[in-house]
């Protein structure tokens, strides 16, 4: 079965989506990432979607309940590197992504998880 890799770097949790999202492998990351959550207190997950050239509403939708499932298990989420082709088409399909927060690349992400953590 295909799996997005998680690492883990400190009290983070960094995902880089590297191949085409289908509905299946969106649902596995979902699964796989709440139970890295779970096994190691993260306090963070940074979501680089740099090579994804286009979402559906299916994965644009996974995007905001994985942020809600961080929320809730008290992990903050960034999503960096979104080109603007994905962009638009968040904004045309009207997912707001309520919780998610954004960045342009990795490092800026992770600069806002590490100023997100230090503030509570």
């Amino acid at each position: 079965m295909e799996r997005i890799p998680i690492l883990q770097m400190g009290d983070f949790l960094l995902v880089t989506i590297q191949v085409d999202m289908h509905d299946q492998l969106a649902l596995t990351l979902l699964d796989d990432l709440s139970e890295r959550i779970s096994r190691t207190s993260a306090r963070g997950v940074l979501i680089d979607i740099s090579a994804l050239d286009m979402v559906d509403s299916f994965i644009g939708r996974m995007i905001g309940t994985i942020s809600g499932l961080s929320s809730i298990m008290d992990a903050q989420t960034v999503l960096v590197g979104m080109q603007p082709a994905v962009a638009i088409t968040l904004v045309e399909l009207g997912l707001t992504l309520p919780g998610v927060r954004t960045a342009l690349n990795v490092e800026r992400g992770m600069k806002l998880l590490q100023d997100r953590v230090q503030e509570q």
